[in-house]
This record gives structure tokens, C-alpha cells and sequence, in this order.
């Protein structure tokens, strides 16, 4: 005698939340018996080609005394479980076939706790996957680099919501710099979303020399360094000091340039260029030797 089930074929389904399942009892050895195929709660959802339940979800796409083919349109999540293949024969003969439905995050949102940090500050991002089944795995990125969060996974009923907690340190090199929450799941692609991160950062200050281009500092003749700072914000204040002398009388300063138009000994020393802005304040030296 055949065993259970052993003359009968399926295969579990997996299905994204609103689209199609199909499910197929499929007879090997086919003597004519009938197939039937029941709910998880063991009502007849078909009977050969005749539809006894009342559910014009389910409908016939295949049927003969070989195979018994229905599609469920507009699945949900109500929809899961063990369905059941019979086969008329005698004993009956039962295989089960699993629906599974997953279902998508509903939305995908980034949370900054400070909108525009401090270089060298640590920031928390929260990323959030609402509402999907199974859970998410949520990945990060900063540019093109994977970092590591931390998750945690709250159930509501059948649903999952997920957040994922970033913690950064920023430097002035990630002023700009999108940082990108990916979700791995299975009933989606490509599902991610970005937030550009902005760090203030203090001065940059260089000091470089227009004249002359090469070559030495000679008395008698002139120099003219120029100061160039760059920060965020832009730096507003710029000024020109002597480092531990006084200026001299005949330097000339206007704005980020300094000017002497006649070198001589007493010029030399070190001549510091001072940039600010509200996060703080740097300076570049340039040390003069008159030949």
C-alpha cells in the first residue's frame, strides 16, 4: 500500500504582502482520484474543478486528473500557513504546502540627534525600518564605507519594526559626506535613504609667499605674503602679528596681505597669521631671514 502522501507533490510558497500565491497538488502516478485541496482551518477551498468556498481570491488556473492549480490573489499576512493536498485514493493520501507572506518596511527614516556637529564631537544616528516581516537587517554606510550599528527589534503583533543606532565621530573631512541606512529584506530591493552630515570646523590657515616667487628674502627688496584660511563657518577674522616683536613701522598690512617694500635686518622674525570662527581659532608662521 502506498504510504502517506507518497504519490502526491508541492511546494511551500512565499509571497510579498498584495501579490499572487499559486499553490499545486500534483499527482505522480495518476489513478483518476479525485484532488482536493484544503485551508489551514481544513475548509475546501477547491474539490476537482468545483469551488465550494466562497472566496473568489482563490481561483482554478490548472485542472486535471494530474494537477490542481490555484492562485490566491491579493494575499495577506491572515493568508499564512499549511494547506492541504488530498488525494482521493484509498487510504486518502495528504501532503501539506506552507504559505509564507512577508511584508516590506513601510517606510525607512534617519534621525540625527544634532543637525551640524563639531568636528571631533560623537553623533547618534537613528535609523528606523517600520513595520516588516520578517525583521529587517539594517547596514550602514558612510560614503562608500560599511560601518557597524546596533539594532533592536520591537513586535508588534505579527510586525517587526527595527532601529538600528549609529554612533559617529565626525571630523572636518565628513562635512558633506552622506551617510546611507540600508535595509536587508527580502521583499524589497535597494531600499535605502541618506542623510549629508555637517560639521563646523575650526581654521585651516596657510601662509605662502607671492614675492618674491623663488629664491631669497635680500634687503632692500620687497615681500608680500598672502594668508589664506579656510573653515566652516568661513572664517571672518584674519589678522597679521609679529610673534614676540613688535611689527615693524614700514610693514604694510591690508586684509590677508602683508607687504614690506624694503627689507633690512631688523624685519627678521616670525609673522604669524591668526584666522577665527565661532568654533575656534588656528594660525600658520612664517619665519623670515633677511640675506
Amino acid at each position: 500500500s502506498e504510504g502517506d502522501g507518497q504519490n502526491l507533490v508541492t511546494e511551500d510558497v512565499t509571497v510579498v504582502e498584495g501579490d499572487v500565491a499559486t499553490i499545486s497538488c500534483r499527482v505522480k502516478n495518476s489513478d483518476d482520484s479525485v484532488i482536493q485541496l484544503l485551508n489551514p482551518n481544513r475548509q475546501t477551498i477547491y474539490f476537482r474543478d468545483f469551488r465550494p468556498l466562497k472566496d473568489s481570491r482563490f481561483q482554478l488556473v490548472n485542472f486535471s486528473n494530474s494537477e490542481l492549480r490555484v492562485s490566491l490573489t491579493n494575499v495577506s499576512i491572515s493568508d499564512e500557513g499549511r494547506y492541504f493536498c488530498q488525494l482521493y485514493t484509498d487510504p486518502p493520501q495528504e501532503i501539506y504546502t506552507t504559505i509564507t507572506v512577508l511584508v516590506p518596511p513601510r517606510n525607512l527614516v534617519i534621525d540625527i540627534q544634532k543637525e551640524i556637529a563639531i568636528e571631533g564631537e560623537e553623533i547618534e544616528l537613528n535609523c528606523t525600518a517600520m513595520a516588516s516581516r520578517p525583521a529587517t537587517t539594517i547596514r550602514w554606510f558612510k560614503g562608500n564605507k560599511e560601518l557597524t550599528g546596533k539594532s533592536e527589534v520591537e513586535q508588534w503583533s505579527d510586525m517587526y519594526t527595527v532601529t538600528s543606532q549609529l554612533v559617529l565621530k565626525v571630523g572636518r573631512e565628513d562635512d558633506g559626506v552622506p551617510v546611507i541606512c540600508l535595509v536587508d529584506h527580502p521583499a524589497v530591493k535597494d531600499l535605502q535613504t541618506q542623510r549629508y552630515l555637517e560639521v563646523m570646523y575650526k581654521p585651516q590657515v596657510r601662509v605662502s609667499q607671492n614675492y618674491p616667487v623663488q629664491g631669497l628674502t635680500r634687503e632692500g627688496e620687497p615681500l608680500e605674503l598672502t594668508c589664506a584660511a579656510i573653515g566652516k563657518p568661513q572664517p571672518t577674522d584674519m589678522r597679521w602679528l609679529r610673534v614676540d616683536d613688535e611689527m615693524p613701522q614700514h610693514v604694510v598690512v591690508s586684509g590677508s596681505n602683508l607687504l614690506i617694500s624694503n627689507l633690512n635686518k631688523t624685519d627678521n622674525g616670525t609673522y604669524r597669521c591668526e584666522a577665527s570662527n565661532a568654533v575656534g581659532k588656528s594660525h600658520a608662521d612664517y619665519m623670515l631671514f633677511v640675506y
